[in-house]
């Protein structure tokens, strides 16, 4: 029969599965907060204007709303951003 862990050994496991356990929920709670990015919901066209990435999302940049950025996910950030933004910022 084998015997049983040292209660300073059990300690130690339920640390380190308490802690493995934090890790996991703050990992799950960032990719959950990231599919819930405007640029994520609204998934916005790319393409590139001039030297620059554009993410729209609209018909154009009068009515849509628009992010710029020297990388598609600058253009992604940027466009969340913009999507908090009230007119005339």
């Amino acid at each position: 029969m084998s015997e049983l862990l040292a209660p300073a050994w059990q300690q130690h496991v339920a640390s380190t599965i308490a802690h493995y356990a934090e890790l996991s929920h703050a990992a799950i709670q960032s990719a959950a907060a990231q599919q819930e990015r405007p640029s994520v919901l609204y998934r916005p066209a790319m393409s590139i204007d001039g030297n620059q990435w554009c993410a729209l999302y609209g018909d154009n940049l009068q009515d849509g709303v628009a992010g710029f950025g020297a990388s598609p996910s600058d253009a992604m950030h940027d466009f969340d951003r913009a999507w908090d933004r009230a007119l005339g910022q």
